[in-house]
Parts: C-alpha cells; structure tokens; sequence
C-alpha cells in the first residue's frame, strides 16, 4: 500500500537521536534549544517553543492570549479538531468560518461577513485562528486588516505549512498574527515522531507560553515575587501544564530541519506532475498560488460528481484505491458535524462550502518517499478509478 504521507528518517537522523541517548539529558537538555533554534532560522522569528503536540502549541497560545470563558475562538470547520478543541478546553465559546471552495482555507469574505454581524450581536471573537490547510497560507493580510478594524488576535494553525511561504517570506515569522503553529506529527513534512511548535514576535507572549508549557514553573529572578532561597530554587507563577518535548524529538527535528527545502520542492515536484496527470480528468484539484509557495503537506482533490450521486462516488473510488495498493485518505470530515459539536448546537448545513468539499474529497498520496513508480501508479490508479465507477 502507497501511504498518503510518510515520514524520511535517514541515518542522520537515526544518529541524532542516539547521541542524545548517550548523553547526560534525555529531556530538558540542550537539544531542545538546538531545535527551537532551526524554527527561527527558517522562519525570521523572534521566538520559537518546542512543546510535545501542535495541540499543545495551539493550547497554551490561545491561553498566552487570554483565551478564557466568555470569549469567542473562530476557526475553519475544515481541519482536525484540535483547532476547535483548544478554545473548549480554554473555557471559550467556538465557532466556524467557512472555506474558501478553491483554496480551503478560511474564507475572508466570509470572516467579513461574519464579524460584522457579530459585532452588532456583542460577539466578536478574541481570537481567529486560520488554518493552513495542506500547506497554503490562508489570506493573512486579508484576516490582518479585519482583525485590526474588529480587535481580536490571530493564531495561524499552520500545522501542515513548515516551509510554506506567504507575501514573500515564510510562514511562521508572524507578521500578520500573534502566533503561528506547526505540527511535527510523522506525516507532516518535517517530523519529531509527535511535537510542536509555536512561534511569535512578541517577548510577552513567548514569556507566558513559555511558563504555561512547563507546570507554570519558573527560575528566572525576574519573574520571581521574592529573592530566592538558593540555586535550588523556583516559583509556580502561573497554573501551567506539562507540555515540554523531549530532547530525543527535538534532535530529530533539528536534524530533519536541515532538509527542510529538499522535502518542500520534492514535494512540488510531485505535485506538479500530478497537476498535469490529472488536468484532462474529472477532478478538482486545491488552488495553489504561485506567489504563496504552499508546504504541499497534503495533495487533495474532489470528485466533480454533483448532487446526493457525489458522496456515493467518491466512496466507491476511495474504496477502488484501497483495494488497488493506493492508500488515500480524507481530511477533513467537517468539525461541526461531529456528534461533539452537534451536541453543542452546531448542525448540518450551516456551513455548505466546507460540506460540498467533504462530500467529494479525497487525499492522495504525497511525500518524498514516492518512487517513479509508485507516482505512474498512483496517477493510473485514479484515472482507472474514475472510469470504474463511472465518473469519467
């Protein structure tokens, strides 16, 4: 089975993490600095934190700015649910913005639309937070300008967008948000089995969260309410959380750090030829722009299928696929239609551009480990596909 996404670990890598091993600190060491390190680098930021999850990134941000019961976290309703999650866990009211058909990434227009009315409602969100989804930056200085009329923060879940490039930098360097998340999850671009990491300009914030990822714990003097008792001695200034990753990941990740660009343009190189395989077929692919180089973490694509016949179809190519060594999957189920979310009020229908997308999506595989080979069969895979259950 050709997986839709798998990790590259070389003997490099497989080097790192048994240096550590043999070293002094298997967590709370130095690698974790390393790691950190490679993030700002890469992304001309001031400030990067290693935490053990992107959701634990995503958490203690939102947390770091004053995320709490009685206000409001916006996300899309296309991506996983710990985009959403985290505003529950924070105490907060949820809601979605719908996607864009072409890129699937939140809507401005209908950000717009519905910050104005929630504006006149007294329910303008303290955070927005837009995902980046399989690599495309979302319009960040779209979603900037309206948070500068409206007043709330902005989190990037740019968990599938290391590498990724928008208005002529990279992702993460935060100039149109106050943090920016990445996911190192194994079929992410960039991995460290499981982590996190969450980057910003600002120092207060990375002061916080930085307090937040570790138990609230803290041996800076500053931050002290009193003069210490001795070189032993710390202070719980805040209520925090174990979150910290482990100096086995995080030299993982600074060793898979340095191949970052090879792993974005291999995966383009994929991806293009996929453009042209699939140009003549009834497909839609995600709208990529030139100029915003996406991380290409996913390569989705819809049936053309219309109507109650869509879904029906796009089952019965997935399940072609499965049963002919393609291993393609489907993100995302839309976070408002879980039985979760519906038990708190959310219901089908409410957002239609991110239901239409479901309904006809599929996943196919994309990562640097694809061989010519296993590439021509995934691209005869699907037009064979296609002609099977009668689409094309």
């Amino acid at each position: 089975m050709i997986p839709y996404g798998r990790q590259w670990i070389t003997t490099e890598d497989i080097s790192s993490v048994v240096d550590v091993l043999k070293s002094d600190f298997l967590t709370q060491g130095p690698a974790v600095a390393t790691f950190e390190t490679s993030i700002k680098a890469a992304c001309g930021v001031s400030h990067a934190l290693a935490v053990n999850s992107a959701t634990s990134a995503l958490h203690i941000a939102c947390l770091g700015l004053g995320l709490k019961p009685g206000k409001h976290l916006w996300t899309s309703p296309i991506s996983f649910v710990a985009s959403s999650n985290v505003g529950l866990l924070c105490g907060a009211e949820v809601n979605f913005v719908d996607i864009d058909p072409e890129t699937l990434c939140m809507c401005p227009d209908k950000l717009a639309e519905a910050l104005a009315a929630a504006e006149q409602a007294g329910t303008l969100p303290h955070i927005v937070m837009p995902v980046h989804f399989g690599g495309q930056s979302s319009d960040m200085k779209a979603i900037h300008a309206l948070s500068q009329k409206y007043g709330f923060h902005i989190i990037e879940d740019a968990s599938h967008a290391i590498g990724a490039g928008y208005d002529g930098a990279r992702v993460g360097d935060c100039r149109y948000s106050d943090a920016c998340v990445f996911s190192f999850h194994p079929v992410k671009i960039v991995t460290t089995a499981e982590g996190g990491v969450v980057t910003t300009q600002s120092e207060e914030l990375a002061t916080q969260m930085d307090l937040l990822r570790s138990h609230g714990v803290t041996r800076n003097p500053d931050l002290m309410t009193r003069e210490g008792d001795g070189p032993w001695y710390y202070q719980q200034v805040e209520l925090g959380l174990n979150y910290r990753m482990t100096d086995m990941q995080a030299a993982l990740g600074a060793s898979q750090m340095t191949r970052l660009d090879e792993f974005v343009d291999l995966r383009h190189t994929r991806a293009e030829a996929y453009d042209v395989a699939f140009a003549d077929m009834p497909i839609q692919i995600q709208k990529r722009e030139p100029e915003n180089r996406s991380a290409l973490h996913l390569y989705p694509v819809q049936i053309m299928a219309q109507g109650a016949d869509r879904p029906v179809k796009r089952r019965q190519l997935f399940e072609y696929l499965r049963a002919n060594g393609v291993g393609v999957n489907v993100h995302y189920i839309p976070i408002h239609t879980q039985p979760y979310y519906q038990n708190l009020g959310f219901s089908e229908g409410q957002f239609p551009a991110a239901e239409h997308y479901y309904a006809g999506a599929i996943s196919l595989p994309l990562h640097p480990q694809l061989t010519d080979a296993d590439h021509a069969h995934v691209i005869n895979a699907v037009r064979d596909g296609l002609k099977e259950t009668g689409l094309s």
